[in-house]
């Protein structure tokens, strides 16, 4: 209803007044006409509550109020009770006063994050404080207030800043204390807003006993061309007081790299890099990595590649740089820089205009790799004292197979194959016996040496099936089984490269403790990169069956009445006899087994067999007899070696039966609007109306209860040859097995625990383990980690706010790592 009068006029009902780019909407608004000032309020309704406050709008930020009064001429107004959104929080005022420049000057304000500002489950009481909207809140004196509770948490001043643009800025230090280091502010520093396509962190860590470090971090990217991040971090740890006996000064730093490269940046050209180069003594250290996985790792890698594929060829060639550490005793192995050259698949006889049938020369094919690379392993303290001619080990091979397959009697598969390798070294080592001393003399040339092998062989394969009916009485659900069976059999040979013809391996003669001359032959390549040819001649027929059996029944779920189930995926037996060796020309049985289970779970078995006897040489050791153990009555062969390995994970649908009824679309709850049912519905509606979600109800009006949960595992198992028993003359068998758990619980939407764990089999106890539990607090979020058992028991405790404006409000307590430690 509107009421116009000579120098006033009134609004009643839904209200709207706009002024350029103002606009004021409320329930019941009065403007004084002559001196162009407003004054709007709310109205109460038949319950009391007061509905149509004021809502004031200009340049896009929205203000309401319980009472408005404001003049269109000067921009200046009077506000009771103002709530507006200014950045990720919002502000609410007792008293207002708006001046003509938009800013605000507020006398018993509120700010807080928590979106049910009319109640909120935490604030800052703000004493007085200038808001200029979208820049920023300057405020005096203020505390802060916990569930309606005022805390002894007070500052004399603050500054919340507020922008909507990528900018730099400061980044607030945490502050805690640690068992050995003291006191620290950690995490602190300075942020670089650079350019769109990249950033920069660099933050810093200071502890009141002397420890400190900095760190680095920077993400680039650019758009349909590259992306990755690098971290770069320096510790400097001292532990104990200068001079007494538990001194330690650690230096440690890491680097962390990652890059990719879009696939349409360059189809020819890729770089990526996954860096991960730390000191041996940098996790222990480190306080973010005591409940990270990277805490229990004992070996970390990594790999730089750079591939280029030549336009219109099938060469190809790439660059890598790997580097392996092993943290357990801070070995460092680097392979650098490694060259490859590759040519795929070719057939060089292949007529580019073929006129009639293929010719048998056209199906001969040929690949060639090159390999170029350096190596170097080494202590980390040493790494850098390693002499590059000496210690490095480096060389270059080339290999080249050459093959083709021809089909006999359109069932046989016949494939001749010749492999050429060659192998280019810079060292030879020469080793002579001196007498007089008794001793092995060891001289090291350093030249170009090559040394380069060969070896032929022809195979032979077929498939045959097999189908077999069961009989009636079995059941007519199976309609047929069918078994297939792959035979190869090869022929390969290549000559002794031992020999003297070679000049691969030497051999000189000395006499042994017994008074006996005795010859020792020797490899003039010991600790070449890529090996060097095996020592005697080889002759060798090698057979192998794989077998595949499969069967069909019936099934009224599949479109076409029948479906394949696989009994045996394949069983694979492999054995190889060589007539060249003069010894022991039987190999050892080697079998494989794959099933599938279920849908998602494979079992894959795979076995080594011995077939020959042991026995002792004059000094004790161990050595294989050349007598098969059928021929000592021993059986055909003993188990070697065997393993296996799998994981599975259990949730709330593991075992859960999916019921007939159940499909998508089928769902009767709307037919089901009975009393309380329909009732709850309405509740529901009138829910989801007013944002409030939580709880969800089911038809009959009971609140559903989900109850979330994973639990994953890692299994593995393997047998082997142990420590050897003279009395049996036979190996005794060792069994090594692996556990590993991980878990998920979610009790409530806002609760949730976690937590991973291993078993060492050999102590019998858990080898470590790690829990975590969080708790959504609306407007909060609190977690707590610790290691409840072995050498690094510890915890972790932390709540803050949730909104990264305030990250800085927050309360972290931490035990030391070594607080858990036994002293012996």
């Amino acid at each position: 209803m509107l009421i116009i009068r000579r120098d006033s006029a009134f609004m009643y009902g839904s209200g709207s007044v706009t002024y350029g780019d103002i606009k004021l909407d409320a329930a019941q608004i009065e403007m004084n006409l002559r001196d162009n000032t407003v004054y709007a309020v709310g109205r109460e309704d038949s319950l009391g509550e007061l509905t149509g406050k004021p809502v004031f709008s200009e340049g896009g930020t929205e203000y309401e109020a319980k009472t408005m009064h404001y003049n269109f001429k000067n921009e200046k107004g009077y506000i009771q009770n103002v709530v507006t959104q200014q950045g990720e929080g919002y502000l609410t005022g007792g008293r207002t006063k708006k001046d003509s420049t938009d800013a605000f000057y507020i006398a018993d304000g509120k700010y807080t994050t928590c979106d049910q500002h009319d109640d909120p489950h935490f604030y800052f009481q703000l004493t007085k404080a200038k808001v200029r909207p979208g820049k920023n809140i300057v405020f005096g004196p203020a505390y802060m207030v916990l569930a309606g509770l005022p805390l002894p948490l007070a500052v004399p001043f603050g500054y919340f800043p507020f922008t909507d643009k990528y900018a730099s800025g400061i980044i607030v230090p945490t502050f805690g204390d640690d068992y050995n280091r003291g006191f620290y502010l950690r995490d602190g520093g300075y942020y670089f807003a650079i350019n769109d396509n990249i950033d920069l962190a660099l933050t810093g860590e200071i502890y009141t006993k002397g420890s400190w470090g900095i760190n680095a971090r920077s993400s680039y990217t650019k758009r349909y061309k590259y992306n990755g991040n690098f971290n770069l971090s320096y510790l400097k740890t001292i532990l104990g007081e200068k001079g007494s006996p538990d001194y330690s000064a650690q230096t440690n730093f890491q680097i962390i790299w990652s890059h990719s490269q879009d696939s349409k940046a360059n189809p020819n050209m890729s770089l990526s890099a996954s860096v991960n180069f730390t000191t041996s003594g940098y996790t222990r250290n480190d306080l973010n990595s005591y409940y990270s996985p990277s805490f229990t790792e004992n070996t970390k890698s990594s790999t730089i590649n750079m591939t280029y594929r030549f336009p219109g060829t099938k060469w190809s060639m790439s660059t890598t740089m790997n580097v392996a550490q092993r943290t357990q005793d801070s070995t460092l192995a680097v392979s650098f820089p490694n060259l490859t050259v590759t040519l795929s698949q070719v057939y060089p006889f292949k007529r580019k205009k073929a006129i009639g049938a293929e010719k048998w020369y056209e199906r001969i094919k040929l690949s060639y790799t090159g390999l170029l690379q350096n190596s170097l392993t080494a202590k980390q303290d040493e790494f850098f004292k390693k002499s590059l001619v000496k210690d490095w080990r480096n060389g270059m091979k080339h290999t080249i197979p050459i093959s083709a397959t021809f089909n006999v009697f359109n069932y046989i598969n016949i494939t001749p194959s010749i492999n050429l390798t060659d192998r280019m070294y810079t060292t030879r080592v020469d080793r002579s016996w001196d007498a007089e001393r008794n001793i092995e003399l060891m001289d090291t040339a350093y030249n170009f040496y090559n040394v380069w092998d060969f070896s032929a062989s022809v195979s032979l394969d077929t498939k045959v099936y097999g189908f077999f009916q069961p009989l009636g009485f079995l059941g007519k659900k199976v309609k047929m089984i069918r078994h297939v069976m792959t035979p190869s059999i090869s022929f390969s040979g290549n000559p002794d490269f031992s020999s003297g013809f070679f000049g691969y391996y030497g051999q000189y003669t000395y006499t042994d403790t017994r008074g006996q001359e005795q010859m020792k032959k020797y490899s003039r390549f010991p600790n070449a990169l890529f090996g060097v040819p095996g020592q005697g001649k080889s002759g060798t027929v090698s057979f192998s069956l794989a077998n595949n059996l499969e069967m069909k029944v019936k099934s009224d779920k599949d479109s076409i009445g029948e479906k394949k189930i696989s009994l045996i995926e394949n069983l694979n037996i492999q054995e190889s006899y060589n007539f060249a060796a003069d010894s022991l020309r039987w190999s050892d049985l080697s079998t494989s087994i794959l099933l599938r289970l279920t849908k998602g779970f494979n079992l894959n078995l795979s076995a080594t067999w011995d077939l020959y006897t042991y026995g002792l040489t004059p000094s004790g050791t161990p050595v294989k007899l050349d007598k098969l153990r059928i021929a000592s009555g021993k059986g055909l062969g003993r188990l070697m070696r065997t393993g296996t390995s799998f994981s599975y994970t259990f949730n709330n649908d593991t075992f859960k039966k999916k019921k007939k009824n159940d499909k998508p679309g089928n769902d009767n709850s709307e037919a089901e609007d009975f009393s309380s049912g329909g009732a709850m519905q309405d509740r529901n509606r009138r829910d989801e109306e007013n944002g409030d979600n939580s709880t969800d109800f089911s038809p009959d009006g009971y609140a559903k209860w989900s109850f979330p949960w994973s639990l994953t595992f890692n299994y593995s198992v393997n047998y082997g040859y142990g420590a050897f028993n003279k009395q049996k003359m036979e190996f005794d068998g060792k069994i090594t097995q692996n556990l590993s758990l991980s878990g998920n619980v979610r009790p409530t939407p806002n609760w949730n625990f976690s937590f991973s764990a291993s078993y060492n089999f050999d102590t019998k106890k858990l080898a470590y383990m790690n829990c975590n539990i969080s708790r959504d607090l609306h407007c909060f979020t609190m977690s707590a980690s610790f290691v409840p058992v072995g050498p690094y028991k510890s915890y972790n405790f932390h709540i803050a706010v949730k909104s990264s404006m305030l990250s800085d409000l927050k309360y972290d307590k931490r035990s030391s790592l070594t607080n858990g430690i036994d002293w012996y």
